[in-house]
C-alpha cells in the first residue's frame, strides 16, 4: 500500500519502519527535517520535505504527532493531497471533541477519519507490539487492519468517532493509579528497611502484580526513571482526562491527584523522565532533613 507517515519521533519513527520492512510504500515526514532524513535513510522509506509530499496520493496516512493542533494542521494540508477514498489513521492522543471533527471534515471530502491511540510505549512501538484503541467507521478500519498489525499485537474497534480516544483516556487513567501505588509500595519497602529485590519477589506472583510492577519496581527503587514516555506527555493525557470528565460528570478524584503529583515532579526537575518518576517525588522526601 501506498502510505504516507507524519510524525517520526520515538513512537512514530519505529512504528514507519515496521510499515517499510512489510513491503509498503511509505513517504515519512517530519517537523524537524533532519529527524525525517536520518529515518528513511536507515528504513529504505521515502524522505518528505512537507505533509503534502507524505500524503499526495496516499492510500493511507498515518498520523503520530503531538496534540490536538498539530492533528488539526496534518490534517488540513494532507486531505487534498491523498487518493480518493483513502484512510486516516491517528495514533496521537488527543482530546475526543476533536477526533469528531477532523471525522466529519475528512467525511467532507469523502475520506476517513480513525481516532486510533495506542498503549505499549516506546519498547511497544519498537518491538511492534502496540495495542490499539479505534473509533469511527469500522469497515475503514477493518480495510487498514492488516496494516496496522505491522506495528500491533491487537486492533480494537471501540465505536464511533471519539471512542478510541475516550478508551485511551480509560487506560490512562489506570495507569496513573497503578504507578502511584506502586511508587508508594516500593517507598515504603525502603523506609520500612526490608530489601525491595525480596519484596518484588514476595509479592508479584500473587494479587499486586501488574505490568508496571515487573517492568518498574526495580528501576523505581534504583532511581532510574529514563525508560520512555514523559511526564510531560503524561501530564498532557490526564489534562485531556480530566476535561473530558468535567464534561461528562466523571469523577476522578485520584486521577487528579496524581495528576498534581506530576507537577511536583516537573517542579524537581522531571519533565522528561518517566512516568514510575512519581517514585522520585517520595524519594526526595525522605533524603531532605
Amino acid at each position: 500500500m501506498k502510505i504516507g507517515f507524519a510524525g517520526l519521533g520515538v513512537m512514530g519513527g519505529p512504528m514507519a519502519r515496521h510499515l517499510v520492512q512489510a513491503g509498503h510504500e511509505v513517504a515519512g515526514f517530519n517537523r524537524s527535517p533532519d529527524k525525517a532524513r536520518a529515518w528513511a535513510a536507515a528504513t529504505g522509506g521515502r524522505f518528505a520535505t512537507t505533509v503534502a509530499e507524505a500524503a499526495e496520493g496516499a492510500e493511507l496516512l498515518v498520523l503520530c504527532v503531538g496534540n490536538d493542533d498539530d492533528v488539526r494542521q496534518v490534517v488540513v494540508e494532507a486531505l487534498p493531497h491523498l487518493a480518493a477514498d483513502a484512510v486516516i489513521v491517528d495514533h496521537t492522543t488527543t482530546s475526543a471533541r476533536v477526533a469528531r471533527q477532523i471525522a466529519a471534515a475528512a467525511t467532507e471530502q469523502d475520506r476517513t477519519f480513525v481516532d486510533a491511540p495506542v498503549s505499549g510505549g516506546q519498547a511497544g512501538a519498537e518491538n511492534g507490539q502496540l495495542s490499539v484503541m479505534a473509533g469511527g467507521d469500522a469497515e475503514a478500519l477493518a480495510r487498514v487492519e492488516p496494516i496496522l498489525k505491522a506495528y500491533s499485537k491487537a486492533v480494537k474497534h471501540m465505536g464511533p468517532s471519539g471512542s478510541g480516544q475516550l478508551t485511551k483516556m480509560v487506560n490512562q487513567i489506570a495507569i496513573a493509579g497503578v504507578v502511584q501505588g506502586l511508587a508508594e509500595a516500593v517507598h515504603f519497602a525502603e523506609v520500612a528497611g526490608l530489601d525491595t529485590t525480596a519484596a518484588y519477589d514476595a509479592i508479584s506472583k500473587g494479587a499486586a502484580q501488574s505490568w508496571q510492577m515487573d517492568n518498574r519496581w526495580k528501576t523505581m527503587a534504583e532511581g532510574q526513571f529514563e525508560f520512555g514516555f514523559a511526564v510531560d506527555w503524561m501530564r498532557k493525557d490526564l489534562g485531556l482526562v480530566l476535561d473530558e470528565a468535567r464534561a461528562n460528570g466523571a469523577h476522578l478524584s485520584l486521577t487528579a491527584l496524581v495528576d498534581q503529583f506530576y507537577s511536583e515532579v516537573q517542579a524537581m526537575g522531571g519533565a522528561r523522565w518517566d512516568t514510575s518518576s512519581l517514585a522520585a517525588r517520595l524519594q526526595d522526601r525522605v533524603r531532605k532533613p
